[in-house]
Order: structure tokens, then C-alpha cells, then sequence
């Protein structure tokens, strides 16, 4: 049986990972529906941030 911590830190990694995939979906939403030019703008801004991919 795995020991409680291993157990804990799996279910803090899936719930981060639920969460980091809500932000990428509400951003992405957010860019393309977005009433104004400007809102669409900063959502596609955030999407870069939250996508970064590091330099190989």
C-alpha cells in the first residue's frame, strides 16, 4: 500500500493539472468570444504565458 504522502502528493498533482487546464480553456475561450478587441488581445497574451514552452 502506498504511504499517505505519496497519496496526497498525487491528488495535489491532478488537481493542479484540473486546474492549470480550466485557466488554458477560460483563456482560450476568452480570446476568441471576447466582446472587445482589447479583452481578446490580454486573453491571447495570458494564453503565451500559461503555454510558454522553454528555449531547447
Amino acid at each position: 500500500m502506498a504511504a499517505p504522502a505519496l497519496q496526497h502528493a498525487a491528488l495535489i498533482t491532478a488537481a493542479s493539472t484540473a486546474l492549470y487546464a480550466v485557466a488554458i480553456t477560460a483563456a482560450a475561450v476568452t480570446a476568441v468570444a471576447a466582446r472587445t478587441a482589447d479583452r481578446r488581445r490580454d486573453a491571447r497574451e495570458v494564453l503565451k504565458v500559461l503555454v510558454r514552452r522553454s528555449a531547447r
